[in-house]
């Protein structure tokens, strides 16, 4: 019989330490790579009739080509959407088992992303146990490819049968060690915070010697939100509600009802602990230790488990292995204790967890000066306290013009509308005495720039920029092609499903008709999978849309996004005179262009990017331009946004803040955590220069995001744009400009001119 002929039993369990095969590789539970002998390094044609080409990335994301036989398709239950077929790869036939999302669920992006959660979750398992004997109680992933038509996740296949079958037929030596295996692949998926959620007699196997979990297709990351999953008695009550954060320990109580259903031969109520329990000698140390509590922090840790069922901690000797990225973290610790001395203050936004306890609280207008003051001196006229129920701000502020850096007075003759071709109108009020029409043709209409100099472009400003509390104005910086366009459209796409309420921020368009084309043009466009168009270059500075920003009732604030051109930003032309007034920065750093990862080649040859050493040439030209303050930082806060992450997403750090999702109320500590691990992330696989804006910059966080998810395939997102934790650097700024409730902002900078 051949190879290809030759009949497989995907029920048939496999010893690893056994006598290898004379028709596979010798040791078929290695990663299946490059040098298999079966790797097929070019297309060729395929050696049998039945055999296909199939290509896909190994756990270490190296591509890999192999000739490939499928079986026949079925449906896995609790699985909507996804198909799953055994597979035969190479001539030496070797057995995966092929998840794949068809076509119509892949309108659904909750359906992409359970998927890609999966993958994210079997990966890091597959880095950190697929070496180790003890990871056979794992799932073990072959290979992915979340880029293909079809999205699809190969696993070996699991040997022996489901717990369910072995019902009241198991020895009681058997039974305490199926439980106390459970416990210790519950240990192992707690070390790399994932909580698996869907262990049950159906879905874990016994081959008579070891247990093996399914694949992680509901883990969570532990601390996330839970999501209502499962069912009685098998899943926690909390699990079940959807109430609290993720524990390991929601696994132990999979555990524990496993435990008693192969001792008592029947299920249990799933309500807490069983009736009968008491009847049950041998689960005396289950009921003793808390494991059948309904609520998570009752029970026991998993290694406590470990302990009362005298079975060995399998991490028990690596639990003092060095992080190779902790050198890094300290240094970021370093880094900041260095930019506190040369500024001379604390500066509670960026430094180490508890320095924030000992500064001073901040009003809301008080922790930077404003452009107006920096520039001229003097005091700029400021907005009454906030009153408890707000009125319309009387429009007889001074303000700065964002584009030309120069003072404007309110004057009522200098008002326009802009019609559908761009002309101007002028809007004559003065016989307007209906307050509700004044107000909403204010909210709508522009107020000219006086300070046009014969040459130069006209230029307006939303009239409720000049009528409301002190502006903010945010520049994104960057290269052309690094993602800095839908950055913004993610961010504010985010902003319009209302991602910044949790935070206790209300959110208006600063011009309605401005922020709907904004929308139509780029957010629309994203959101429905479509690439954006490059920025092209302008001879005249116009910040791309604006929004006011209120907290907790108080006065609105003007905040406005400045988006250029990477050709504009990389020069020292006038078109990039508007940097010396902006008031807060977000670095945009492309991976294909700053990390020396060789995961990344591909991707730099389709798109024609290379690696440099030197830095973004944007970074550095903004960062010369803008002037500095006492100790040689630049006064304004910083956001370094490494972008396209999802590129790098497999990387534990990585993985570790791009599958959170953001969390609800600001915590101080998780920018800060984030920065150290980004930081360290960058020392590790780029040059120097990449770090810049942090070393520059007195106040600067570095995040993980992804503007899209994925890369485009001609003008669009094969699978819609899927934006990632894209508010990170927006909320890291809102905090440092005092206008996040609840953050402490960066310390006071009177007399520093920028």
């Amino acid at each position: 019989m051949t190879d290809q002929n030759r009949p497989h039993d995907q029920n048939r369990p496999h010893d690893p330490d056994g006598p290898p095969d004379a028709h596979r590789p010798p040791d078929p539970q290695q990663p299946i790579g490059p040098d298999h002998p079966d790797h097929i390094g070019e297309p060729s044609p395929p050696p049998h009739p039945y055999y296909q080409e199939l290509e896909f990335l190994n756990h270490q994301e190296a591509q890999v080509r192999f000739a490939v036989r499928y079986g026949e398709d079925r449906r896995p239950p609790g699985r909507p959407g996804i198909l799953v077929r055994r597979a035969l790869l190479g001539t030496g036939a070797v057995p995966v088992h092929q998840y794949r999302l068809t076509s119509s669920p892949q309108r659904d992006p909750d359906a992409y992303g359970l998927l890609e959660r999966e993958v994210a979750a079997a990966v890091a398992l597959e880095r950190r146990y697929g070496g180790a004997k003890f990871g056979a109680v794992l799932p073990r992933v072959v290979g992915f490819d979340l880029t293909a038509a079809e999205p699809f996740v190969l696993y070996r296949p699991p040997g022996g049968r489901p717990l369910s079958d072995w019902a009241g037929r198991l020895a009681a030596e058997d039974q305490e060690r199926i439980t106390g295996q459970l416990a210790m692949a519950v240990r192992l998926l707690g070390d790399v915070d994932l909580v698996h959620r869907a262990i049950t007699p159906d879905t874990v196997r016994w081959d008579g010697a070891r247990v093996r979990l399914c694949e992680p297709y509901a883990a969570l990351r532990a601390g996330e939100t839970r999501e209502p999953f499962g069912a009685a008695p098998w899943a926690s009550p909390e699990q079940r509600a959807g109430h609290g954060a993720a524990d390991p320990r929601d696994d132990l109580w999979s555990v524990a009802e496993i435990a008693y259903f192969l001792l008592s031969g029947r299920p249990d109520r799933g309500e807490g602990p069983p009736a009968d329990l008491a009847d049950y000698r041998r689960l005396a140390a289950l009921e003793h230790s808390g494991l059948f509590a309904r609520e998570a922090e009752r029970r026991p840790h998993p290694t406590e488990l470990l302990r009362l069922l005298h079975v060995p901690d399998p991490l028990a000797t690596g639990a003092g292995a060095a992080d190779p990225l902790d050198r890094w973290r300290a240094e970021y610790d370093t880094q900041i204790a260095r930019k506190r001395a040369l500024s001379g203050e604390a500066r509670p936004g960026a430094g180490p967890a508890g320095d924030a306890q000992d500064a001073p609280v901040q009003g809301p207008r008080s922790p930077r000066t404003s452009v107006f003051r920096r520039v001229f001196g003097g005091d700029e006229a400021r907005p009454a306290a906030p009153a408890p129920e707000p009125v319309p701000a009387p429009p007889a502020r001074s303000r700065m013009c964002p584009h030309c850096l120069l003072p404007v007075e309110y004057d009522e003759r200098l008002l326009v509308t802009i019609d559908a071709k761009g002309n101007r109108i002028p809007l004559d009020l003065s016989g307007e005495r209906r307050p509700g029409h004044l107000s909403d043709a204010l909210r709508k209409a522009y107020h000219l720039c006086p300070h046009t100099r014969d040459g130069d472009e006209g230029h307006e400003l939303p009239v409720p920029y000049l009528t409301n509390g002190e502006p903010l104005s945010i520049a994104l910086v960057g290269s052309s092609s690094v993602g800095k366009t839908h950055l913004l459209a993610a961010m504010l796409g985010e902003v319009e499903l209302g991602g910044l309420e949790p935070y206790g921020l209300k959110c208006r368009p600063l011009n309605p008709e401005a922020h709907r084309t904004y929308l139509r043009e780029r957010v629309q466009s994203l959101q429905q999978g479509r690439q954006l168009g490059r920025t092209g270059q302008q001879t005249f500075a116009r910040f791309a849309d604006g929004l006011l920003v209120s907290a907790g009732g108080a006065t609105p604030r003007p905040v406005v996004f400045f988006d250029l051109a990477g050709e504009d930003l990389a020069q020292d032309s006038e078109v990039g005179r508007f940097l010396m007034g902006v008031d807060a920065f977000i670095f945009v750093l492309d991976p294909l262009r700053a990390l020396r990862m060789p995961s990344l080649d591909p991707v730099r040859e389709q798109s024609g990017l290379r690696r440099r050493d030197l830095g973004d040439e944007a970074f550095a030209t903004v960062l010369n331009r803008i002037p500095r303050q006492r100790g040689g930082l630049v006064a304004a806060p910083a956001a370094l946004a490494v972008n396209k992450s999802d590129l790098v997403r497999f990387e534990p750090v990585v993985d570790r803040w791009l599958g959170r999702a953001l969390p609800g109320p600001h915590d101080p500590a998780v920018p800060r955590a984030e920065s150290r691990d980004a930081y360290a992330f960058l020392a590790q696989h780029a040059s120097p220069a990449w770090l810049k804006p942090f070393d520059d910059c007195a106040d600067c966080t570095l995040h993980f995001v992804a503007a899209t998810g994925g890369q485009a395939r001609g003008d669009r997102f094969p699978h819609g744009a899927r934006p990632r934790r894209v508010l990170a650097p927006l909320l890291s700024l809102f905090a440092l400009c005092g206008l996040l409730p609840g953050a402490r902002p960066a310390g006071p900078t009177e007399g520093i001119v920028r």
